[in-house]
């Protein structure tokens, strides 16, 4: 007997299955991101068409700005250009990326520079990157560039940072459609470097550049949102393509800490330093027992207690406080709970009487541990 199915839920169906038609037909998307121009974004994108043609791959330049920087111009040599087209807009004769020329021509694969640019008043488009969409939808692969303060979400940002508020923007969501984003990075010594040799800008632009986008602060800002923007798409890309029980697990860190102000105080700093260095989260946990309730622990300990939660929220904890008598089922809880790949204690230090009654809580730890794939890490 075949199922009851509404008009409504027919027409969802029906549209769901176009879509996956259509992405399947729509061609690759790779984005090379820079930080600044200068970097080197379009003499990556030409390096990549020369490998492709020798390849056997039909690749065209669509569009190309090589702004008269000699190595760029280097690797024009060979590549089948599709010739822009000319209008004339306020008296002037003006290029424009040929997009029917593009689709009429059907290469595999084409570059098209300088993603942000605005149409010339008249164009089907008002901006390129719709463009590079109707030569997605098309079945043609498009390899195009761009720079981080371009992007619509950073531009307040960017506008803190340099002070000029940039007018040629891309939506966030033609980046997040990419299939492949590629930072092109260079340390600030580097860019100002090639910048004084005369390899980005004429030299009688060099000095202006040094006092606008181009010194060593703004530049350092600028390639932390570069690099920040392609991590981020890396990270979306993983977790919408690798299954979860095959991909790495991110390093997240249990500190616990006890009542003892100088063991604690070195569990948080060793955590926090740790979690910096694996750039991760990382938990603060305090298992307050029945012997240490309010009217049990002295005042300086809670005083200690106090001042090491703050300082663990200062270095960047989320700061968990539990009461129970059984100390490892709660880390072991808390662990589980929160994804915990490393718990971090201190070295335990045991008069005569206290080995006797605390040796358990630790074998019962270690028990639990090693059913998990958790690490764990004594801290001297």
């Amino acid at each position: 007997m075949v199922p009851n199915m509404t008009v409504e839920n027919k027409d969802q169906s029906v549209e769901h299955f176009l879509e996956l038609i259509k992405r399947s037909r729509r061609g690759k998307f790779k984005v090379y991101i820079g930080m600044i121009a200068g970097v080197g974004k379009t003499y990556r994108m030409l390096m990549e068409a020369q490998a492709l043609l020798r390849n056997g791959i039909d690749v065209k330049i669509g569009y190309i700005e090589t702004h008269n920087r000699i190595e760029t111009e280097s690797q024009l040599p060979g590549l089948p250009i599709i010739p822009c087209r000319k209008l004339f807009y306020k008296g002037k004769e003006l290029e424009e990326m040929d997009v029917q020329g593009i689709l009429h021509s059907s290469p595999e694969v084409v570059i098209v520079d300088e993603l942000a640019h605005s149409n010339i008043e008249g164009s089907k488009n008002q901006k390129r990157w719709q463009d590079v969409v109707d030569i997605l939808n098309a079945g043609i692969s498009v390899i195009s560039a761009v720079n981080i303060q371009h992007l619509e979400s950073l531009n307040d940002e960017v506008q803190r940072v340099t002070g000029i508020a940039v007018a040629e923007r891309i939506p966030d969501s033609i980046i997040e459609t990419a299939d492949e984003v590629v930072n092109i990075d260079l340390t600030a010594e580097e860019l100002i470097g090639r910048l004084q040799a005369g390899k980005i800008y004429d030299q009688s632009k060099v000095q202006t550049a040094l006092s606008n986008f181009f010194q060593p602060d703004k530049i350092l800002q600028l390639r932390e949102l570069a690099l920040k923007e392609v991590a981020h798409q890396l990270e979306r890309k993983i977790n919408a393509e690798v299954p979860k029980n095959i991909k790495l697990k991110e390093e997240r860190f249990l500190a616990c800490i006890s009542s003892n102000n100088e063991t604690a105080r070195n569990v948080i700093r060793k955590t926090a330093r740790l979690a910096s260095y694996y750039r991760s989260r990382w938990i603060m946990l305090y298992v307050q027992t029945s012997t240490e309730t309010g009217n049990r622990i002295r005042l300086n300990k809670q005083r200690y207690l106090i001042n090491n939660m703050k300082t663990a929220t200062e270095l960047g904890a989320e700061v968990i406080k539990l009461k129970s008598d059984s100390i490892s089922s709660s880390i072991i809880a808390i662990a589980e709970m929160h994804e915990i790949t490393t718990i971090c204690i201190g070295k335990p230090h045991f008069n005569i009487f206290q080995i006797i009654l605390k040796t358990a809580v630790f074998n019962q730890l270690l028990k639990k541990l090693s059913a998990s794939a958790i690490d764990l890490i004594i801290l001297s």
